[in-house]
């Protein structure tokens, strides 16, 4: 789908350019080995490690030392990372960089390890109360005042896609929600992608950093097109959250396509290297594609579904606390958002399906929304994942508190291909509680 496709046909208020933000990215059987190569290449001398407790027990932390150590670069580790990190995690991980004076940062894990590392990178280079770099309306939505320190971001799951963006999610605890900080400053210097590590994972891990890839891909490729966006009054106050661009369709179709093929697969047999190589490698695409397009209402809702959970603790997650994992709070919501937003797009909700594996046979464009949300219910019930928000606790008691929530985020609601409002998010909500 090129430039010149009708998608793209500009308004006349509209934007006539998107950006490319290209990622450097390493991707190969052990990678993680030259880690130290690589931080010396970027001019780093000390270096500041972020990891959470349950990585720091497996061998890739040492490798990355290891690795650092023999190319002479000193190194200090932070291994208190949350994950699903929150405003006063961040706040302690940015207090330990300001203390060690590091020239540069490594993250080791997932998108919590890595988004962590990008906060404390940046409020240790640019000192500033917390708020300021928040995402607009919960915070002040400052931008960052130049460039950060370089940050290698060694990932150890199959999807989040963080390596390649320039976002850090966080719950605000006081406020019950997630919210985050985004700025093309903020995207690592360099990815190292190490299929090997994918090995290790859990099931329920694999799933769900395997459906937030899929739902980074979906909704980058189903977003308002970068055309229906208001032309910014000067070129650099584009959003990192562009819309849906040439350039991000083909990185999240191709996503898509190794999701609908290996999710599943990646999931039953922690011995299916293949599968497992795939996801990887497709949770990285799919970063591109929502890196430079943007997410939409799923991801919305996920904030607000995070900061609501009550007792739920998911399979294979830390039980310290009641947690819902990422890539699941988002995925709940899906079938329910793409019934609804399928009119927005009803071509790129049906190609959406195929990709993903459904039989599209004799479906319309009238079909599109249902058609999809089927194959990813399909999904879910393969991979063992709860049918609803009713099974993680919430209710339809719960709709309009959580409308509220998701209603906060606005850098993602704008995305969405038809306009949202509070009673609108209510209803998506109540659609979500229970699919089978």
């Amino acid at each position: 789908m090129g430039c010149c496709h009708p998608y793209y046909t500009p308004t006349h208020e509209g934007d006539g350019a998107f950006v490319i933000d290209a990622s450097r990215i390493v991707f190969g059987a052990g990678c993680l080995a030259e880690a130290g190569d690589h931080a010396r290449s970027l001019g780093m001398r000390r270096v500041g490690i972020y990891t959470d407790a349950g990585v720091r027990r497996l061998p890739y932390v040492d490798i990355v030392t290891r690795s650092l150590a023999a190319a002479g670069v000193d190194f200090a580790v932070f291994d208190a990372v949350r994950v699903e990190p929150t405003d006063a995690s961040f706040g302690q991980a940015a207090r330990f960089a300001a203390e060690g004076r590091f020239d540069g940062f490594v993250s080791v894990g997932g998108g919590s390890a890595m988004d962590t590392c990008k906060a404390a990178n940046l409020y240790s280079t640019h000192p500033a109360e917390f708020l300021a770099y928040v995402n607009a309306p919960i915070g002040e939505g400052r931008a960052i005042p130049g460039p950060l320190k370089p940050h290698i971001a060694c990932a150890t799951t199959c999807g989040t896609g963080s390596e390649v963006t320039g976002v850090a999610v966080f719950d605000m605890v006081a406020m019950r929600l997630k919210t985050g900080i985004s700025s093309r400053l903020l995207k690592p210097s360099m990815a190292l992608l190490d299929p090997l590590v994918a090995a290790s994972l859990p099931g329920t891990v694999v799933a769900a950093s395997g459906f937030d890839a899929l739902s980074h891909a979906l909704e980058a490729y189903t977003a308002l097109p970068y055309t229906r966006r208001a032309r910014p009054a000067n070129a650099t106050l584009r959003p990192v959250y562009q819309g849906a661009n040439p350039w991000s369709d083909a990185s999240a179709v191709q996503a898509l396509e190794a999701i609908g093929a290996h999710l599943e697969r990646s999931v039953r047999d922690a011995k299916d290297a293949e599968a497992r190589t795939e996801m990887m490698y497709a949770g990285t695409l799919a970063g591109i594609a929502f890196g430079g397009g943007g997410c939409h209402l799923p991801h919305a809702m996920s904030y607000a579904v995070a900061g609501q959970v009550r007792e739920y603790r998911a399979p294979d997650y830390p039980p310290d606390r009641p947690m819902v994992p990422h890539g699941m709070a988002v995925i709940l919501n899906a079938p329910s958002v793409y019934r609804w937003s399928a009119e927005g797009c009803p071509e790129r909700h049906l190609h959406g399906a195929r990709c993903l594996g459904a039989d599209t046979r004799g479906a319309t464009t009238a079909d599109a929304g249902e058609v999809l949300a089927r194959r990813i219910i399909e999904m879910m019930k393969a991979t063992l994942f709860p049918s609803g928000l009713g099974l993680i606790g919430l209710g339809e008691a719960d709709a309009n508190t959580l409308a509220e929530g998701a209603f906060a985020q606005q850098r993602l609601l704008t995305n969405s291909p038809r306009p949202v409002n509070k009673d609108d998010l209510t209803r998506l909500f109540r659609g979500a509680m229970q699919y089978w």
